[in-house]
Parts: C-alpha cells; structure tokens; sequence
C-alpha cells in the first residue's frame, strides 16, 4: 500500500471546488484539502508574476496517480498546470489503508 499528497494550485474557489469534486466523483482522490488563498510568486513566458492561487493537497494511491493526473489535466484552466506528487512514508495505518480503499479503480 503506497500513498501519495499530490499538489496542485488553482486560480480561484470555484474552479479549486469543481476539480475536487470531479477528482472525487471519479475515485481518483480520497481526500481534497482546499487551503486558504496564497501568493504565487513566478516566472512565465519571461515575466515575473504575482497571482494568487487556491491549493489543493490530493490524497491518493499511488497506482492511481495516472488517472489522477489525467483528471487533473483535463479539469485545470492553467495551459501547464503545478501538478507534483510526494510519497507519503509514514502515516496511520487505517488512514492510508482508506486512502486505498477510497481511490480503487
């Protein structure tokens, strides 16, 4: 059983509330957390740019991380969207155990 915190931001709310909510419909995340706004600080197409973003922290199996991605790809207004998965190593067993549970195909 491997888990994964998959990381994304979102340009607003609403858009950060319709990605969850599909990620969830299709089974490819167990949990969405959606933080408060942040300051994105960034270069783009040779600019410094300043935006703030929503971000999302993504619970999901590992073997699911192709689908989740797909979902997050087809869902994300950004032409190339922060989408950055870290292995969770240590958790409560019956947490990642419903991760896995939640996220089956």
């Amino acid at each position: 059983m491997r888990s994964l915190l998959v990381l994304t931001n979102l340009p607003d709310r609403a858009a950060a509330e319709r990605l969850a909510g599909v990620l969830l419909e299709q089974r490819v995340a167990a949990c969405v957390n959606i933080l408060a706004p942040c300051q994105s600080v960034y270069r783009w197409e040779n600019r410094v740019r300043r935006e703030e973003e929503h971000p999302l922290l993504i619970k999901t199996a590992a073997e699911r991380y192709p689908a989740l991605e797909a979902a997050i790809r087809a869902g994300h207004p950004y032409e190339l969207p922060e989408i950055i998965a870290v292995p969770i190593e240590h958790g409560l067993p019956a947490y990642l155990a419903w991760v896995e549970a939640e996220t089956r195909a």
